[in-house]
């Protein structure tokens, strides 16, 4: 067994053989994204990684896999839906597809609209074992009873009956988050790796799959992100990142003082 509560370095899939079956509470990572990033020149074993998450992961369990896809040739390359259809071949399910909407983006080419998404696709092994579902604010609050209309299988419809009033509600599936903010906090040395995502996102994952004490893996730690939301939500975490230079930064941001998340 590795140990907890730190980085390691080195091949994710050598390193993830190195921990027993069914250890893991909740796996939230992003891995790079077809050839957009080249990462020190590092390479990774997609089908390796995906096996041994399958294994590591409890029953129950988690996990959150932030992808997108390169265009080439005037077409995406749909990497993202094809790694989705293979962790389903490998038993699990895809609890949820949902999609991280960035607030800043490259400008497309002539013919495309603003590339604004990325996929978070949710895979668990049997149902979550753990849901936490954040609420958010609701628009409009009535009092009175509602009335919708839904359509059955079979294409008859039936009124469903439903109250208006309350005061909160589950968020959406598409999360609007920064993807800047780090550039004027104490935190800005995570900008030294060349592909952060916001640390909102990953404590809203972590806050919702896991509970305190549970261990949170991230097999491509990059900067850092995953493992330091865990440590602030008093989870116990594993990073692991092939590439020294990203080891370091990943350190000295899980060193820093526990701060209140967004």
């Amino acid at each position: 067994m590795l140990e907890l509560n730190r980085i390691h370095c080195g091949d994710n899939c050598d390193l993830l053989a190195k921990l027993p079956r069914e250890c893991v509470d909740l796996v939230v990572t992003s891995p790079p994204y077809d050839d957009l990033r080249t990462y020190g020149g590092h390479s990774w074993d997609f089908f390796g990684v995906a096996w041994q998450l399958k294994r590591v992961l409890k029953p129950g369990g988690v996990i959150v896999w932030v992808v997108a896809d390169a265009t080439k040739d005037g077409s995406e390359t749909g990497s993202s839906m094809e790694q989705a259809l293979h962790f389903k071949r490998l038993g699990l399910n895809l609890h949820d597809t949902m999609v991280y909407q960035k607030n800043s983006y490259p400008f497309p080419p002539a013919n495309r609209y603003y590339q604004q998404a990325e996929f978070m696709f949710v895979f668990s092994s049997g149902p979550p074992k753990i849901f936490n579902g954040i609420k958010q604010k609701t628009k409009w609050q009535k009092s009175q009873a509602e009335i919708s209309t839904t359509r059955n299988k079979d294409g008859s419809t039936e009124n469903m009956k439903y109250t208006k009033g309350k005061e909160d509600r589950l968020l959406d599936n598409i999360w609007a988050l920064d993807t800047g903010f780090m550039r004027t906090t104490h935190d800005a040395v995570a900008f030294e790796h060349p592909a952060i995502f916001p640390d909102a996102l990953a404590s809203k994952h972590i806050a919702t799959w896991s509970n305190p004490g549970d261990l949170v893996l991230d097999p491509f730690s990059g900067s850092g992100t995953t493992c330091k939301a865990a440590k602030m939500l008093e989870r116990q975490f594993l990073g692991l990142e092939v590439n020294p230079d990203y080891c370091a930064i990943a350190e000295q941001r899980i060193a820093q003082d526990v701060l209140a998340l967004a």
